[in-house]
Parts: structure tokens; sequence; C-alpha cells
């Protein structure tokens, strides 16, 4: 029997959905798919994504703190996931590609964190980053995921393999 695959969501999957394409007043049925497939067990995010979504004071940071269940924002002070950020920032120390700059600003975020929860639970990062060879002013997680063979994709990837479809609901006349 195939594991059921889960998602952990970065935190420019919230972003980039409120402030672009899936607004809380034109999408609901995106966050009501996120909150569902929760509650399925198939899609989290970490505390430290949620740090992150607290620094915006606004609507976005209302889900997270009054509608996301606690459930949602997994921690990560578990030995194992300790163990594989350490790892993680170890190997973006340690790659000259990356500024000294960008090997900072990457252990300042939740970026690290995403990936050894991820790495150490055997689920998928959903990110809008792309991975790149040749950039030096930041750390790509999609770098670091293929370098420690974690699978990434993006929130439309997900959708489709989760089979959430957003349909324009018919008015009654």
């Amino acid at each position: 029997m195939t594991p059921v695959k889960k998602y952990l969501l970065d935190a420019n999957i919230f972003i980039e959905a409120h402030m672009r394409y899936y607004p809380f007043d034109i999408s609901p049925g995106f966050w009501d798919a996120l909150l569902a497939h929760h509650d399925k067990k198939r899609i989290f995010s970490i505390q430290q994504v949620k740090d992150e979504l607290d620094e915006g004071d606004d609507r976005l940071t209302q889900w997270a703190n009054e509608t996301a269940p606690k459930t949602f924002f997994k921690k990560t002070a578990d030995k194992a996931v300790v163990d594989w950020y350490k790892k993680i920032i170890q190997w973006v120390t340690g790659q000259p590609q990356f500024t000294a700059e960008a090997q900072a600003q990457f252990a300042s975020v939740a970026d690290g964190w995403l990936i050894a929860y991820a790495k150490s639970n055997g689920l998928a990062v959903v990110t809008h980053e792309k991975p790149s060879a040749q950039i030096k002013a930041r750390v790509p997680i999609p770098n670091v995921c293929e370098e420690f063979k974690v699978e990434y994709l993006n929130t439309f990837e997900m959708l489709r393999e989760l089979g959430v479809q957003l349909v324009l609901a018919r008015s009654r006349r």
C-alpha cells in the first residue's frame, strides 16, 4: 500500500495566495480546501512559518491565528528535526555558490526548518521558489531540497494532486 502523500507549506504559499490569486473575499474555497486537507492530515506548515505570517498583521495573520487549527502549524523542536536542520545549515554554509549574506539570511528564516521538518517526517515541501544553479544572493528552497532528497512542488501541483477544484457556485433563481 502506497503511503498517503503529505504536504508542508512555505510562507510564500499563504502570502502569494492571500495577496495575488486566492484572496479571502474572492476565493474562500482555496482556504477551505487547505483546512479540509489538514483535517485529513495531508496539509501542514510549521511554527516558524506562522511566525512569519504573524508579522503581516492583516487578514492572513487573522486566518493563521483564528481560523487555522493549532495543529496546522507544527513544532520543530524534536531531535530528528533539529538534527536535520543542523545538517542543512552546515551544507548551506559550506556552499561557495551563496554569499555570506545569503547563508545568514537562510539561517534566520523558516526555510531550513521547513526542509528539516519535511525530511524527518516524509512530507513534500510546497513553495513557489524555483531551483537555480546560478543564484548567489539567496538560497532557494528547491536547491536544498534537491541536495537532501526532499520532494518539492508548487501550489497548483499540490492542488491537482489533491484533486482540489475551485468551482464557481451556481446561483439559485
